[in-house]
């Protein structure tokens, strides 16, 4: 058995504690969830390395668990307070951009990966206000024309959708960019983290892996772009199977005497080839229609035409470009601040510095409508900022 730090005994009798403050002299900061106790931060000279440990005080113990997700950079302290699945960080003094993470404990991620290690898990995830687009994910044998669609997406919104760079084991070829045309990554690490559940979907091909990444997806939502995944059946039915929220469509030929015709027309496959092509177009139509995958069937028998109704599936027909939003106003948290938690309201208590003593000295962050997680990012919060304590939710400024 192990025995709990001096400093962990004095908040382990003060269970109202629960992670809303910073100790004295201390980067650690102490949650307490059930009979288990989480410890985050590192060593007493006031920098954070993002070291996690849980004491199991029925056990009398500490267990170390199995970190998942990108943790945090190191920062100058942090506060932290409890959600219902998950321990909402807020770094002191760093960047906008880099101020909120949360540690998920019980999340349906983290409950999957313990299920399948058999270890205590937690998992990282970094915050992000306001929401993405669900991205598209658009299957189809070839041939249909799917590519061709997606380009005349592509042409007429190019600032609305984007692609997301996948990832592969095998080597750059003349002229490939690693980031840019794949994320090119070693054999053992991309199995690992294929694994780890970082990964919608992947294939083995000719012995080297191929697949799109949680990250990869996240990176073009957090361009302001909505990710266009152009993938086959097999890799559309792993992403449905993963936490994505996506849609689902389907790109179909109207016969397959029609797709043959494409096929052939190309020019550009041996008659081999050719068969290959339409024996396994066939067994993706099959499954195409059959399966619960997708959402939507599109019939390209006029691409004019299907191109018109994947724009109405997406809301897109009569689009007029709307004038570019302002930036979100950024908010700093100053390295002094208390947190209090009204619900799903986390009141942040600023202490104004000696230059700008006008600055509201109350933030409030909503964490009502969390979307996503770990692997990827969590969406949805909101800033405001506070008049007074007094004046509560009314008469608030949105920040974002």
């Amino acid at each position: 058995m192990g025995e709990a730090p001096a400093f962990l005994v004095d908040d382990l009798k003060n269970e109202s504690l629960n992670g809303l403050q910073l100790k004295n002299g201390t980067s650690k900061s102490t949650t307490i969830i059930g009979d288990k106790t989480y410890v985050i931060g590192g060593a007493d000279d006031g920098t954070l390395s993002i070291e996690v440990q849980i004491f199991d005080r029925n056990l009398g113990e500490w267990v170390h668990p199995t970190v998942h997700g990108t943790k945090p950079m190191s920062c100058k302290g942090h506060s932290s307070v409890l959600l219902k699945d998950r321990i909402l960080i807020l770094k002191k003094g760093s960047k906008p951009d880099d101020q909120i993470w949360f540690l998920e404990f019980d999340t349906q991620y983290v409950r999957q990966l313990q299920k399948n290690l058999g270890t205590e898990v937690v998992a990282w995830s970094k915050g992000v206000t306001g929401n993405a687009e669900k991205p598209i994910v658009i299957s189809g044998p070839s041939g249909v024309g799917k590519g061709t669609l997606i380009s005349m997406l592509m042409k007429e919104f190019p600032s609305m959708f984007g692609f997301s760079v996948s990832h592969t084991t095998r080597a750059p070829r003349n002229m490939e960019k690693d980031g840019v045309h794949y994320h090119f990554t070693d054999k053992c690490l991309m199995e690992k983290e294929i694994k780890d559940g970082k990964f919608l979907e992947f294939a083995s091909v000719h012995g080297n892996l191929y697949g799109t990444s949680v990250e990869a997806v996240e990176v073009v939502a957090d361009a302001g772009k909505r990710c266009i995944l152009d993938i086959d059946v097999q890799g559309a039915r792993s992403v449905r199977a993963s936490s994505l929220e996506a849609i689902f469509i389907f790109i179909c030929p109207p016969s397959m005497e029609d797709l043959e015709k494409r096929l052939r027309g190309r020019g550009t496959e041996t008659e081999e080839q050719v068969l290959k092509r339409l024996r396994n177009a066939e067994a993706e139509i099959k499954e195409g229609k059959s399966s619960k995958i997708f959402d939507f069937i599109l019939y390209n028998d006029n691409l004019e035409e299907c191109y018109e109704k994947l724009k109405k599936l997406l809301g897109l027909d009569g689009f007029v470009a709307a004038a570019p939003k302002s930036a979100p106003r950024e908010i700093i948290l100053p390295m002094d601040h208390s947190l209090s938690k009204i619900d799903d309201k986390i009141i942040i208590n600023c202490m104004p510095s000696e230059l700008d003593k006008d600055s509201k000295n109350l933030i409030m962050l909503d964490v009502s409508s969390l979307k996503g997680g770990a692997p990827g990012r969590t969406r949805g919060l909101d800033f405001q900022a506070i008049s007074s304590f007094s004046e509560g939710l009314t008469g608030a400024n949105q920040f974002s």
